[in-house]
C-alpha cells in the first residue's frame, strides 16, 4: 500500500514538471542556470546609450561600461522590494567589485530621495540617474529589475523581482563570468 502512494506520488511529480507550462523551465535554471547562457539576448550599442547623472558617483554613460560584466539594477526608493535586496546589493559590492562594474539607476525618483536614502543607510554601491532615454530593451516593465550582463553585453541574468543577491551561487556566477 504504501510503495503505491509513493508511485502515485512521483508520477504526479514527474507529470507536472512535464506538462505544466513553465515549470520545467523554472526547474533547469533553478539547477542549471548556465543553460540559460546559451539562450542570452545581446543589448546593442544603442542600448548602452544612456547618460547616467552621478549621485555618490561620478557622471558617466552607461557605454562607459561596455565590455565590462556590469550588474545593472533598476529600482526606486518608493518600492519596497527594492529597497528590501538593498542590503544584499550593497553585500555582493562589497565583496565582489573588483570583478563586476555596479550601475543602480534610480527610477522615477528625486535625487534628494535618493541621496538620503544612501547616506541614512550607508550604502555605497554606486547610484545615478538616467538622464536620456532608456532603450525599451532595458527600461524596466517593473521594480526592482536587475540585469547581470557579460563583457559581450549579453544578459546573462535579469530578475524582475526581489531577489537575495547575497547568494553563494551569485557569486560563484560572478566568479564565473570574468574569467
Amino acid at each position: 500500500m504504501k510503495k503505491n502512494i509513493i508511485y502515485f506520488v512521483l508520477i504526479i511529480i514527474i507529470g507536472v514538471i512535464a506538462f505544466v507550462p513553465g515549470v520545467k523551465d523554472f526547474l533547469r535554471d533553478q539547477f542549471f542556470p548556465v543553460a540559460a547562457i546559451e539562450k542570452a539576448v545581446h543589448i546593442s550599442e544603442e542600448d548602452y546609450d544612456i547618460e547616467l547623472k552621478g549621485i555618490n558617483a561620478p557622471s558617466t554613460n552607461l557605454k562607459n561600461f561596455k565590455n565590462k560584466p556590469v550588474f545593472l539594477n533598476f529600482w526606486g526608493t518608493w518600492c519596497p522590494p527594492c529597497r528590501k535586496e538593498w542590503p544584499t546589493i550593497q553585500k555582493l559590492y562589497d565583496t565582489r567589485k573588483g570583478n563586476v562594474d555596479f550601475v543602480l539607476i534610480a527610477m522615477n525618483d528625486q535625487e534628494e530621495a535618493v541621496r538620503k536614502f544612501l547616506k541614512d543607510n550607508n550604502y555605497t554601491v554606486p547610484v545615478y540617474i538616467a538622464q536620456s532615454p532608456i532603450s525599451e530593451n532595458l527600461l524596466p516593465k517593473a521594480f526592482p529589475t536587475t540585469f547581470l550582463l557579460d563583457k559581450t553585453g549579453r544578459i546573462l541574468i535579469k530578475e524582475d523581482a526581489y531577489r537575495d543577491w547575497n547568494t553563494e551561487s551569485v557569486h560563484q556566477f560572478i566568479d564565473n563570468i570574468v574569467k
